[in-house]
């Protein structure tokens, strides 16, 4: 069924902001490809690349984040590689997968599956000059190379830009105060999309309009947010 925003008390909405995992990409496609992908080849590319300036500094941020800045530089990858088999959102991890996942979608390894739904209404929403960002655990640079190579073709000209955790954690409250300022919007002109029910209690606490995409097989059920299936069930 259609949910005509409007008619549900949500109208004059110009921005949305979209999170990817389980909204736009299957949940799979970054726990089961990109995920091992970089467990495999993150060691090999920090050692021969530690000397680096900015990849010094990542690794220093890195130590910081574990609470110990007398790590070694294997330690250091240690701890890396249980962050991604925890799923945890440290910044400094996040900067060094999508240098990493560069390498995976330039060299064809694999492309971002997009629900074809989220196109379609990505699309539309683009043509009437709705303007369309992303906020992602995953930092901004692996954000541009996921949209870059989906298997819908290269999706970064719909998009007016890109947000990570740099501008604060996805289940505070003042990371969408932020957000609000960075797009030069009301709130309430703002639509924010997820499959995260903490994700977006954060952003309503701050007037964001708030719906929960609950794609089939990938999450139960079960909030006080309005929940859809499909982005063609959203009528703007």
């Amino acid at each position: 069924m259609t949910r005509h925003l409007a008619r549900l008390g949500i109208s004059g909405i110009r921005t949305v902001i979209l999170d990817i995992e389980g909204t736009v990409t299957p949940i799979a496609f970054v726990k089961e490809v990109l995920f091992p992908y970089a467990a495999e080849h993150l060691p090999e590319f920090v050692r021969a690349n530690h000397a680096d300036d900015a990849i010094k500094a990542l690794l220093d941020d890195a130590r910081e984040a574990a609470g110990d800045p007398t790590l070694d530089l294997d330690q250091t990858i240690a701890a890396l590689l249980r962050w991604i088999d925890e799923d945890r959102k440290v910044t400094a991890l996040k900067t060094l997968q999508g240098m990493v996942w560069k390498h995976g979608y330039t060299s064809g390894a694999y492309r971002a599956p997009v629900f074809d739904d989220a196109v379609v209404r990505m699309r539309q929403w683009f043509t009437r000059r709705i303007r369309l960002f992303i906020y992602s655990s995953g930092s901004v640079e692996a954000q541009k190379l996921l949209f870059a190579h989906t298997d819908h073709g290269d999706l970064r000209p719909l998009l007016s830009g890109y947000f990570d955790t740099t501008l604060g954690p996805k289940k505070e409250r003042t990371s969408y105060l932020k957000l609000a300022r960075e797009v030069r919007r009301p709130a309430t002109s703002l639509l924010f999309l997820s499959d995260s029910a903490e994700e977006l209690d954060a952003a309503r606490e701050t007037g964001i309009n708030a719906v929960r995409l609950v794609r089939p097989g990938e999450v139960e059920r079960g909030s006080s947010h309005l929940e859809v299936e499909s982005f063609l069930a959203l009528q703007l």
